[in-house]
This record gives structure tokens, sequence and C-alpha cells, in this order.
């Protein structure tokens, strides 16, 4: 492929969320670096369909929570692609116990983190060192970093404690990557979803089905991975200016306070 083309690391980006956003990507011309810790097996219906809007999209097994996953998928993004424009860091785990704080446990919360704030943060701080190189060689790169984080970083959910504050984190962790970047011309966003459709919900789903019923968000229904998809599109095609560091909450008016 042409090396003229821009490049997009998703992580987790064959499923849910991430394949929102990779199928809007897809269509604003990126060639697409999927990343998950499935089989390749797996996502090859999902790289297909990416790869009929006319891009490629490859797939970069690896868990970013691990140090030397993170370094080989970089490295092989390097190799394939000669380049990496767009870092979305989608990739992450609700709470595998779901257990009350009081009963939480230590293991729960190492794992969350690892996935959720550890490996995101590590990853951006490399892809960063490498988009500030890129800019030093080509004066018309343009970088861009996109954190998917959640309503749950800012709203309490007492059993999921663990999943919120990583979140939380995320949030933080945006706000120093936006103003650590800031005077090498890469801008940070944070996209904050709310209730999203997707295998990592469908067990809650009948409950929030109710909750939705019953006036809990502003746009009577779930959102979707496109929702997610459209908001990521416009931070990384630029339309946002004079932005760097801010939050865009895709909730459908879920966290609007109303009297």
């Amino acid at each position: 492929m042409s090396r003229d083309r821009k490049v997009a690391l998703i992580t987790g980006g064959s499923r849910g969320i991430g394949l929102g956003v990779a199928q809007c990507l897809a269509v604003e011309g990126y060639a697409l670096a999927i990343n998950g810790v499935r089989e390749p097996l797996a996502v090859e219906s999902e790289l297909a369909a990416l790869e009929k809007k006319g891009n490629e999209a490859v797939y970069f097994r690896g868990d970013v929570s691990s140090p030397a996953d993170r370094q080989a998928i970089l490295e092989q993004i390097e190799s394939r692609f000669g380049r990496l424009d767009v870092l979305v860091n989608n990739a992450g785990i609700t709470s595998p116990a779901r257990k009350d704080i009081l009963e939480a446990g230590e293991s729960s919360f190492d794992e969350v983190f690892s996935v959720n704030l550890k490996g995101p943060f590590f990853l951006t701080q490399a892809v960063a060192k490498w988009m500030i190189r890129q800019r030093g060689s080509r004066p018309d790169f343009s970088g861009c970093v996109v954190n998917i984080s959640s309503i749950s970083g800012v709203v309490a959910s007492t059993h999921r404690g663990d999943y919120c504050m990583s979140k939380a984190a995320i949030a933080m962790a945006s706000k120093l990557w936006a103003a650590r970047l800031a005077e090498f011309g890469i801008p940070v966003y944070e996209v904050r979803p709310g209730l999203i459709e997707s295998d990592m919900t469908a067990p809650v789903k009948a409950r929030y089905d109710k909750l939705i019923g019953e006036g809990l968000t502003l746009e009577p229904r779930w959102g979707t991975p496109t929702d997610v998809g459209k908001a990521v599109a416009m931070l990384v095609r630029g339309d946002l200016t004079y932005a760097t560091g801010q939050v865009l909450t895709i909730d459908g008016g879920l966290t609007a306070q109303r009297l």
C-alpha cells in the first residue's frame, strides 16, 4: 500500500465501540491497524468488511497491559505501514467480579487498572514519542490521540468501583497528555460514552431498556458504536479546533442535570 495514506491504531477495534470507530475512520480514508486479544481467525469477517470500504485493515494481536505486547504492536505497525497518525485508546474491560466495594478484592482492581489505565497510558507514551519523531521529519505531519473513557468516570457505581476509578483516571491522563503534547501540535481528546449497545453491555440490556423507557436518557434509546465513531472521526479530521484536552460526552443526555 502507499505510505502516503494516514494510519490509525484502534485498540479493541474488532468489536463494540472500537469497531464502530474503525468503520467511521475507514470512511475517512484511514488505513486501519486493529488491535485486540482474540485469535486472528475470530476477527476475519470484521477485517473483510472494513476492507470493503477500500481501506487496508490489518490485525495486530496483543494485550495493551503487556509492555512486550505494546512494543511488538508498534514495531509491527511501523514495519507494515511506516507511519502512525492517530491513536484511539479504546480497549478496556469492565469489573470482572462486579462486587460491592465493601467486598471487592485486589486481583480485580489490578486487572482493571492494568488494562484500562496502565496500558493506554504507556501506549500513548510510546506513540507520542513516535509522533514527535514523525513531526520532526515530515513538516505536514498531524497526529491525534483520542481516549475512550466512560460516564462511569463521573457517575458512581458501587458494584464496579475499579472500573469507575480507572475511567476517572483516564480523564486525567487525557488532560496530562494534552498539556504535554501541545507544544508538538498533537491534540489529545477524551470521548466519554454513555449507554452504548455492545457485547459489554449485553448482560444488563433488560435492566437499562427499562430505565431508558422511564426517562434515564433525554434521547430515548441506546447509543450505538457508530455514535461514538462519528465523534472520533470529527476529532481526527480536525473539525474541532482550538480544543485540545476537551471532553465529548456521547450519552444521549444521561448526565444532563435536570430538575
